[in-house]
């Protein structure tokens, strides 16, 4: 397996010239087979998806970890097509749900009926499983609902469960929630509760692409298109890799950089950032947790077996920008949690050693 070593976009890594502690031999051989996965979902999405790399990226950490991400961007940029090639090519049961004001919790969950007995005659309660009952669940404008419906999804998200009449189902595995924002047209919306975002592990921004992928879309999406996917990657793959990402060994110092960026998002009063002046709430024990097991994922993803500081860096972005919470001051002088983001990491250190 190909092992990068050296110096990571200018940031330290102090693990570069360290042996691996992930020695199993069925372990490396997974982690070949996850690199190796990985490349071949990269090509079969190619065939619908064009450019969004790091959007792309991340969808695939979100699968390889276990997580549930949304999505926010304008309508035309592919967040549906993205999600649904991205089933197909993984061969995995899909289910939308447009999200809309009258939608029911009902509608997501499922609900007892009344059914005849063929055998007896008589009628009795049968439950009739709703679209959250797959593998990959696109919550579809996700703020256009109210709160009590929204909140349907939040005992799917953690736990992989619903709970309906006092009974508890268990979902399939792998379970996943991409869920979509539209940034315009916000009148008549539904702000996601604090906590369902802290749910997300990531916040994806998918943005308008350069001129010359944007012409690509228009010449591949204006002709007869009908790929064929070939599968290399099944269900029952993701829930390995999902395994072996959480036994990639992770440094003390790796591990207290990211406890000490999302702490430091926390900061108020005498000593704080200068940033502190626009956050109303710092992350959560959850973003660290992401920032963890995310570059897990994104350290096997590049032929390592290793946590390093650009991993930490590099999910940042993505991890906490729906984490840390602006005010009416940061809302009033045009200030993003993208830039709160980037003044955090410039104001907690990278450590230079490993202790």
């Amino acid at each position: 397996m190909d092992l990068a070593a050296g110096k990571e976009s200018g940031i330290v890594d102090s693990f570069a010239e360290q042996p691996t502690d992930l020695n199993n031999p069925d372990d490396i051989a997974l982690a070949d087979r996850m690199k190796a996965g990985r490349e071949q979902i990269l090509i079969e999405l190619r065939k619908q998806i064009i450019g969004q790399q790091e959007v792309i990226n991340e969808t695939l950490l979100t699968l390889f970890v276990g997580g549930n991400s949304l999505i926010i961007g304008v309508p035309g940029l592919a967040k549906t097509l993205l999600i649904q090639t991205m089933a197909e090519v993984l061969d995995l049961k899909f289910s939308r749900i447009q999200f809309t004001p009258d939608l029911m919790p009902s509608d997501i969950t499922g609900t007892d009926i009344i059914q005849e007995d063929a055998e007896s005659g008589g009628r009795k309660m049968v439950f009739a499983p709703g679209p959250v009952f797959t593998n990959v669940l696109l919550a579809d404008e996700i703020n256009r609902t109210p709160p009590k419906t929204q909140s349907a999804l939040l005992e799917a998200m953690q736990e992989h469960r619903v709970t309906v009449q006092g009974r508890t189902y268990t979902l399939d595995e792998p379970f996943f929630v991409f869920a979509t924002q539209n940034p315009i047209e916000l009148e008549g919306t539904y702000p996601l509760p604090e906590a369902q975002l802290d749910r997300f592990m990531f916040h994806i921004v998918i943005k308008h692409p350069p001129e010359d992928e944007e012409l690509e879309v228009v010449r591949a999406t204006t002709g007869n298109v009908a790929p064929e996917f070939n599968r290399a990657v099944t269900g029952a793959d993701l829930v390995e890799f999902q395994r072996l990402v959480r036994r990639v060994p992770v440094s003390e110092a790796v591990m207290r950089y990211a406890l000490s960026i999302v702490r430091t998002s926390r900061l108020t009063g005498d000593g704080a950032p200068d940033f502190s002046k626009w956050v109303s709430y710092g992350a959560s024990v959850r973003a660290a947790q992401y920032l963890i097991l995310g570059g897990k994922a994104r350290a096997l993803t590049e032929g390592r077996y290793h946590v390093s500081f650009d991993d930490i860096r590099a999910l940042a972005h993505p991890v906490l920008r729906h984490r840390v919470l602006l005010n009416f001051h940061a809302e009033s002088e045009g200030i993003t949690s993208d830039q709160i983001v980037d003044q955090l990491l410039e104001a907690v250190p990278v450590p230079t050693s490993q202790m």
